[in-house]
């Protein structure tokens, strides 16, 4: 097929950017022609939370991209528009995780849709995002309006799309596994690299900083006498997207200021591999969640893993085999990340998190779209 992606790409940098991405490499690898439409402007500057949207990776790719859409310019999303619909892709997968990006992307979707050709389908992120404003609602329909099928990446997504659309087709396919972020290197090496103590074992908080991921619980758990004692630290490796202030003060009120290394910028995609293979656990305390991206990396680096039973995490981590599910509490965080250190969880986890990863290859994602096409022709040809 040829298939146009739409959505974030490099130098647009995070996790939403790596797996268009990964997925484009592995649709080439599948033999279909490939490019991703990506933004020429994604947030203005007013309303980014971090220091830069763009990464300084260099990075080259088998496929092509462009920056094309300006995310709060009407006349730029009919233009756009009009050039896809004119390009007649057999399939335009859209991306979508935030109502902001609703009436763009939604307009773009319902002119190429004209062109009676474009098959439109969606892999949502979130639908109900996890910081609502006012209009969230009314977005995501406009958008959902327009788009002819979707995928969700946790089952939690799949229900909540039900309150928008309740006819077309909608499947579920899991995250597939960040795989393209370096390799698994010996935990020493990793210690090394990061010129931390190799006496102590770690506790990896990977990724942006927003208030509903959880932060000051896994502090307030972290603050417990037992790390102090076994020589156990907390990295914190992400930029912060919210006010750092109040996570400062937390580390200051729990005497933290020793034991939690702040690595608060932006973590460059060549440095992600040494994170996580210095550490024993990843942690992911979320408030509320659909699903993640760490988890996935975490499940590349054979990295057992701390998640809390808030949207679809706990579908992705068997409870007390490849790692933790506990509900959002800093007592419960606490008293799973002891009995992981106390108790030497980790090899068996590790063995454990090796079998799990068949369940999250990319190949499994790209059937899912394959079938969903089939469903979206069969529905067409019943149709006529």
């Amino acid at each position: 097929m040829k298939i146009t992606i739409l959505g974030p790409a490099h130098p647009l940098r995070g996790g939403i950017a790596a797996l268009n991405e990964r997925l484009a490499k592995q649709l080439v690898t599948e033999g279909h022609e490939v490019n991703i439409v990506s933004f020429a402007l994604q947030y203005p500057k007013l309303l980014f939370p971090g220091k830069t949207q763009y990464s300084q990776d260099e990075m080259v790719f088998n496929f092509q991209i462009t920056q094309e859409v300006n995310s709060v310019n009407p006349v730029n999303w009919l233009k756009t528009g009009k050039k896809l619909r004119q390009a007649k892709p057999d399939l335009l997968i859209v991306r979508y995780w935030l109502p902001f990006m609703a009436m763009s992307l939604g307009t773009i979707c319902k002119l190429v849709k004209k062109n009676g050709h474009t098959k439109v389908i969606s892999i949502v992120d979130n639908i109900i995002p996890h910081e609502k404003r006012p209009g969230d609602k009314f977005l995501s329909n406009y958008f959902t309006k327009n788009v002819d099928g979707f995928i969700a990446m946790s089952r939690s997504v799949l229900t909540d799309l039900a309150l928008f659309d309740t006819s077309k087709p909608k499947l579920f396919s899991p995250h597939p596994i960040y795989d393209h972020y370096g390799t698994i290197e010996p935990r020493e090496t990793a210690v090394q690299k990061l010129k931390l103590d190799n006496q102590y074992r770690y506790i990896l908080f990977f990724g942006f900083i927003r208030d509903y991921k959880g932060l000051d619980l896994l502090l307030e758990a972290f603050a417990d006498e037992f790390f102090t004692q076994n020589k156990i630290k907390l990295i914190v490796a992400g930029e912060f997207y919210t006010d750092d202030s109040k996570y400062k003060k937390l580390i200051e009120d729990f005497n933290l200021a020793d034991r939690v290394i702040l690595k608060t910028d932006y973590i460059p995609n060549s440095e992600v591999e040494n994170y996580f293979n210095a550490a024993d656990i990843i942690a992911q305390p979320y408030k509320s969640a659909t699903q993640s991206g760490v988890t996935q990396i975490g499940y590349h680096f054979n990295k057992p893993m701390l998640v809390t039973n808030v949207g679809g995490l706990s579908e992705i981590i068997p409870n007390g085999k490849a790692g933790y599910v506990v509900p959002p509490h800093a007592e419960n965080i606490k008293e799973a990340l002891i009995d992981f250190f106390k108790n030497n969880r980790a090899e068996k986890f590790i063995q454990q998190v090796k079998k799990e990863k068949d369940r999250f290859t990319w190949d499994k994602m790209t059937n899912t779209i394959y079938d969903l096409v089939e469903n979206l022709v069969s529905k067409k040809s019943i149709q006529n």
